[in-house]
């Protein structure tokens, strides 16, 4: 009698979450290295990369999210009855396509250009930036609705990742800030929800996931979030769109160009995981082969294995708000963002 298509080895992960191991499910970014480190990586990633220049100029950004992130002021913040609720009905208490946004995340990102601006002194971008922080609230906040909904239709593309960095500041900052509120006698606000593809704090799609090292978290997955970074658990070798567990692969650039498709490439530290059952993927970094790996900058700076994996047919499952492509027809793709 032959195995069912059922049948496979569970990995090292599954064994110990199913014997009862508590795995954190959660890790929610620091302040003062989420956007520390994408700068550090994106530099890093740059020399000789075809998108040198790109990837210099979100280093910038970046940089300049870290020093605004330091000195957030006090926001609008869910108050008990309104976590209650979102707990009870397993939704994230941050969404983002429902969150009435505080009128100090546009304070924020003009400062945020501001400090990004003496940077790019010998930029063509600069002209484009200062256009940018001269728009009107109106505006920004249409193109901050459209950005958040993955509506392609009317958006600014070129201004889109300098808008999404704002909004990744302010939601970063409104999730640390709740998580700070609860105080000494309540739990934290964010857990399990019923959309476990989704980030539990703001509802938003991952960019890509880390296998990470360290202590009790040494070869988990964890799936991060293109808004506020939040990083949340979900076992490896299975699909963090449809959540088959049926079909999974994974290639690497150096797999493609040499033709070759194997279930796995320990050289690499950055692979597309996917999936036959419902024909999506997404990135996955690995910190034990690159323990500097950074989910953002390097699914940026490996945007040429989204193209030679989208040529084979499969759809990108996660977004990453700091380069967005639009479709012919100006409407918004089923997984928007996605290179």
């Amino acid at each position: 009698m032959g195995l069912t298509q059922a049948s496979r080895l569970l990995t090292p992960e599954e064994i110990a979450v199913q014997a009862g191991h508590q795995v954190p499910f959660l890790h929610l970014p620091k302040r003062a290295s989420v956007f520390a480190d994408r700068e550090l990586r994106l530099r890093e990633l740059s020399p000789a990369h075809p998108m040198r220049d790109y990837l210099l100029f979100m280093a910038e950004l970046a940089r300049a999210q870290h020093e605004v992130l330091q000195v957030y002021p006090a926001v609008t913040l869910p108050d008990t009855g309104a976590l209650d609720s979102a707990a009870r009905l397993g939704m994230p208490p941050l969404p983002a396509t429902e969150w009435p946004r505080d009128r100090v995340w546009r304070e924020q990102f003009r400062q945020l250009l501001d400090r990004l601006l003496p940077r790019l002194a010998s930029s063509p971008a600069q002209a484009s930036v200062q256009a940018l922080r001269d728009i009107g609230d109106d505006r920004l906040e249409q193109q901050a609705d459209r950005l958040l909904n993955g509506m392609m239709l009317g958006l600014d593309l070129a201004a889109a990742p300098l808008i999404a960095a704002g909004l990744q500041t302010y939601w970063t900052h409104l999730v640390l800030a709740t998580e700070d509120a609860r105080g000494a006698d309540r739990v934290t606000p964010f857990g399990r929800t019923d959309v476990r593809t989704l980030c539990p704090c703001c509802g938003s799609k991952p960019t890509a996931s880390v296998s990470r090292i360290g202590g009790e978290v040494s070869g988990h997955r964890y799936l991060h979030c293109s808004l506020c970074s939040t990083q949340w658990h979900m076992v490896r070798i299975k699909c963090s769109h449809c959540e088959s567990t049926q079909g999974i692969h994974y290639q690497s650039l150096h797999a493609l160009n040499n033709e070759t498709m194997p279930a796995r490439d320990a050289k690499s530290a950055v692979q597309a995981e996917t999936c036959d059952a419902c024909g999506h993927y997404l990135k996955i970094v690995h910190m034990e082969r690159d323990p500097n790996v950074e989910p953002v900058a390097d699914d940026l700076a490996s945007v040429t294995l989204d193209l030679l994996v989208s040529e084979s047919g499969s759809l990108r499952h996660g977004i990453n708000l700091m380069l967005l492509f639009g479709d012919p027809e100006g409407h918004a793709p089923p997984d928007p963002g996605g290179p």
